[in-house]
């Protein structure tokens, strides 16, 4: 997954604090003293997030929360808050070292905490650590596993679950005695049990290849045969003679691990293979415990990903059949990374029903399914998107969601019925709200900011009627009123094939119309991702630019989501194409502004921002006369395959496709300036990516800058230092091509 970086959506001629965002640049107000001073400035912009590490309890009657390593707890009935936990005098077992942890989560019971402690990471989600438990009655702390990926309460709390090293074990609590479930694990390029390998895990969002069943009697798990995935190999050089890191990485057309699903009784050991009726190269992304304690849901899709089929499995007996087949010729989405949607199906409990959001409309939208596979109806309708399901209640039969209902820059939270019917807009106050709702959806968080106030995080009931303001950043607000700050004005235009366009621009400080300025793009521009949305704008780095005489524009371009599936899927089979046209589009329409110096715009990006920008300077040179690309995918065919294929198809069926889609083709049209930045140490975006456009550059007798970073993950950046020395490195590329300013500070003289 190429990560989308964090961008803030805001208007202009609106009131922050009673003063207008333009009297606030005619102030004279203190200014950033520093480039470092500017980065820091975004953790003051952003401020407090309200509760953190919040756990629905006892049903919902109660949240948790974390401050200061202490785990406390709110019953929103009462407005109680209570001390749940506190490792004040808590030791680890068996030694004096005072008990300190990374993450927890809660049994299904709400009396046993699982406490994760020594987070080592591996993939962007996984890690190894071990695990304690904690009994709150008898205040006891056990450890329940050692050196584990995963581990995880049963439901009724009296066994863990625990993957390790690629095996399946039980530890129960009774006899304080672990059981070893499978026993076939080979190797980490070979055969393994209960964790994802690198392209699952990144790909299709999850970190724990396992689940329990609702009845405690079972454990499903993926394993994975790796034997015919190619090797991925990178260093970062350090050492005497550097160490050599090996992934088994599947690249486009290459061979994929073969996997499949075991379900495991527990008690007995015994192990039993889930076989759906599938041919040829296919995923297994998904599986859910259904109401039916024996039966599991498990979800294939073709390697083209526009073909999915939804199995019941009877785990004691094998049976199987198809209750759910989508077709799409594009790409049928199962979950999205960029909203934090984990699931597109959705499971209630004691009910004989299912969910799945489609987007066969043209816009994704909830329909509703029996057991038997027979559509019963669409549940949400309308030219607009539905964004995420927040929660189902099957004793009223409602449904709680979040959508882009009101337009492509908000994301505003409903309730409707399951027929329906009831439909009932819960959130007031414009912008884009989160929401974290209690398990008997009576409660639920309320994050929320837009252009002219800073995030607010509330707790509400289920009909929207807030109970108590838990963070309201004022603080923030005093910043912004007492400092220096420009504030992103939307804009919106049509293209020249007539498609309309939001963006936002952010002017200089004390910005006067009768100047002209240089512009700098920050763009992503990914498929199914987003960049302009009404929230409240917290990036110092972008403030920076502004302070020092930048305009800073984005754009949400065609390809990004919320707009309907017309608008996001042109792109498919054509990455590159419609992107870099739109960011050309909106180049054109602010060179048009009398305030713009038309001859100096610039854009810049990382990861698939990377991308975008590469390939809008070598498809359409001369419109930006600067380019900085962080960590940039160059062809398609350099990137992994699940993530390539969903979005250009499969190489056979897309050849001219991939050729026209990689920035390498076009080298030789480079004719403005290029800053490549990337690590060697990028298992997401390889580096082979920068190095062979660097040769593709150089044969077609073209220059380009380049900057590595040999310690740095995926972005370069490896530590604050390495962070900042990026910043301004690409500031001064800024400053000596967009202004022609050659006397810069030198970097090294500090």
């Amino acid at each position: 997954m190429i990560f989308n970086k964090s961008i803030m959506r805001v208007t202009g001629a609106l009131l922050l604090c009673g003063i207008s965002f333009s009297s606030l640049r005619a102030q004279t107000k203190p200014e950033y003293t520093s480039l470092i001073d500017a980065m820091r400035a975004t953790s003051r912009l952003r401020g407090k997030p309200g509760p953190e590490s919040v756990n629905w309890i006892n049903g919902g009657q109660k949240y948790s929360y974390i401050v200061n390593d202490e785990i406390r707890s709110m019953e929103p009935a009462t407005l109680t808050d209570e001390l749940v936990f506190t490792n004040k005098g808590l030791n680890f077992p068996g030694t004096t070292k005072q008990f300190a942890y990374e993450s927890f989560q809660w049994s299904h019971d709400s009396k046993h905490l699982v406490f994760q402690s020594d987070f080592r990471p591996i993939y962007r989600r996984s890690g190894i650590s071990n695990y304690f438990v904690y009994d709150l009655a008898t205040k006891q702390l056990k450890q329940a596993a050692k050196d584990a990926r995963t581990a995880e309460l049963s439901p009724d709390g009296k066994k863990v679950g625990i993957e390790r090293n690629g095996n399946m074990y039980v530890y129960d609590f009774a006899t304080a005695k672990e059981k070893q479930l499978t026993h076939d694990k080979t190797s980490e390029n070979g055969i393994f049990n209960g964790h994802y390998d690198w392209v699952y895990e990144e790909e299709f969002g999850q970190a724990q290849a396992w689940n329990w069943s609702p009845d405690n009697k079972y454990i499903a798990y993926w394993q994975f045969d790796e034997r015919k995935v190619p090797d991925f190999e990178m260093t970062n050089f350090e050492g005497h003679h550097n160490d050599n890191i090996h992934i088994s990485i599947p690249q486009v057309g290459d061979a994929n691990p073969t996997v499949k699903i075991g379900v495991v009784d527990v008690a007995t050991g015994k192990n039993i293979w889930l076989k759906p009726d599938e041919t040829g190269d296919y995923y297994t992304p998904r599986i859910y415990w259904t109401s039916n304690p024996d039966v599991l849901a498990l979800m294939t899709l073709n390697r083209a990903q526009n073909h999915m089929k939804l199995y019941f499995f009877n785990v004691k007996t094998g049976e199987h059949h198809v209750v759910l087949d989508e077709k799409n010729t594009t790409w049928v989405a199962i979950f999205d990374f960029y909203t934090d949607v984990n699931d597109m199906v959705y499971f209630p409990e004691k009910a004989k029903e299912f969910f799945w959001v489609s987007d066969r409309s043209g816009y994704y939208h909830i329909y509703r399914y029996s057991y038997d596979g027979k559509l019963i109806n669409q549940v949400t309708k309308g030219d607009w998107d539905m964004i995420k399901v927040s929660r189902i209640d099957p004793q009223t039969q409602t449904i709680y969601y979040l959508s882009a209902e009101t337009g492509g820059l908000d994301q505003q939270f409903y309730s409707i019925k399951y027929d329906g019917s009831q439909k009932t807009k819960l959130s007031d106050i414009s912008g884009f709200h989160d929401i974290d709702m209690s398990p008997d959806a009576k409660y639920y968080l309320d994050k929320y900011s837009n252009i002219t106030t800073p995030l607010h995080v509330a707790l509400r009931n289920n009909k929207g009627t807030q109970l108590k303001m838990l963070e309201d950043n004022a603080a923030v607000s005093a910043f912004v009123t007492g400092h220096a700050y420009s504030a992103p004005e939307f804009f919106n235009f049509k293209t020249t094939d007539g498609v309309a366009l939001d963006g936002y621009m952010i002017k200089p400080f004390n910005f006067d119309p009768n100047k002209k300025y240089p512009v700098v793009m920050t763009v992503y521009g990914g498929p199914e991702s987003h960049d302009v949305f009404n929230k409240f704008y917290t990036d110092g780095w972008q403030q920076w630019l502004a302070q020092n005489g930048y305009i800073v524009v984005d754009v949400n371009n065609r390809g990004v989501a919320n707009y309907g599936s017309a608008f996001m899927k042109v792109v498919y089979k054509q990455l590159g194409k419609w992107e870099s046209n739109d960011f050309v589009e909106t180049a054109n329409y602010v060179a048009k502004m009398p305030f713009v110096d038309a001859g100096k715009i610039g854009i810049m990006g990382t990861s698939y921002g990377g991308y975008s920008t590469v390939y809008s300077l070598l498809t359409h040179p001369g419109v930006f006369k600067v380019g900085i690309a962080n960590s940039p995918v160059t062809d398609w065919t350099l990137y992994d395959d699940i993530y390539t294929e969903r979005y250009m198809g499969t190489m056979p069926d897309n050849a001219a496709g991939y050729k026209a889609s990689s920035a390498m083709t076009y080298a030789g049209n480079l004719k403005d300036h290029l800053l490549l930045i990337h690590s060697m140490s990028d298992d997401n975006v390889h580096p082979a990516n920068t190095m062979q456009l660097i040769t593709a550059l150089t044969d077609a007798g073209k220059d380009a800058e380049l900057r590595i970073y040999p310690k740095g993950a995926h972005g370069a950046a490896y530590n604050s230092q390495s962070s900042v020395l990026i910043k301004s490195v690409g500031f001064n590329y800024l400053e000596r091509y967009l202004k022609g300013n050659n006397n810069l500070p030198n970097l090294n003289a500090k």
